[in-house]
């Protein structure tokens, strides 16, 4: 009996080994996929208070890797799904360079465009929800095979200039509460 034990045990072993040398390089941390990233906060953590309209009101740094083939710009929106009034857009950037690895801390990159929030400002809006809810913050990237060069687009606009073009798209989630 402990001789066909250790047969099974032998083959399962075996198996797993085999397996997983053939998972998805996802499940072992190499990946090639499209990301957007932050080093002020984890997807789907706490957006630090200095990014919000309780702090200093500036967005937080963005890394974005692997950019896909054939990008031609990259487009940017911030908003937030759950606001009272309906979903409210925070940051509208487009037209941003592929070349760009990051958006700096309070910062666009050179020869992006600033579209219209949901004030009609073409700037940053930090998370604000009302006390004492916490709110879902969505960052949504797009490589684009076009360039958008027209100014003065808000997210209904931007999306209607991308449609079509979208190489690939990535999210990061932030939360915030007062």
């Amino acid at each position: 009996m402990k001789k066909y034990m250790f047969i099974v045990f032998g083959l399962v072993f075996f198996a797993v080994i085999i397996g997983a040398l053939n998972l998805p390089a996802a499940l072992h941390g190499s990946t090639n996929a499209f990301t957007l990233e932050s080093p002020a906060f984890f997807n789907g953590r706490y957006i630090p208070k200095k990014f919000s309209c309780d702090g200093e009101n500036v967005n937080p740094e963005l890394v974005i890797n692997n950019i896909p083939a054939g990008t031609k710009s990259l487009a940017l929106l911030m908003f937030d799904p759950e606001a009272p009034s309906g979903i409210f857009v925070h940051w509208v950037v487009y037209n941003i360079p592929p070349s760009v690895g990051r958006i700096r801390e309070g910062s666009v990159p050179s020869g992006a465009i600033v579209g219209l929030n949901s004030e009609g400002k073409t700037s940053y809006i930090g998370p604000c929800p009302p006390p004492p809810d916490s709110h879902q913050y969505t960052f949504v990237l797009y490589g684009l095979d076009i360039a958008i060069n027209q100014k003065g687009l808000d997210k209904n606009g931007l999306e209607a200039a991308m449609q079509g073009h979208v190489l690939d798209k990535t999210t990061l989630i932030g939360l915030y509460r007062k």
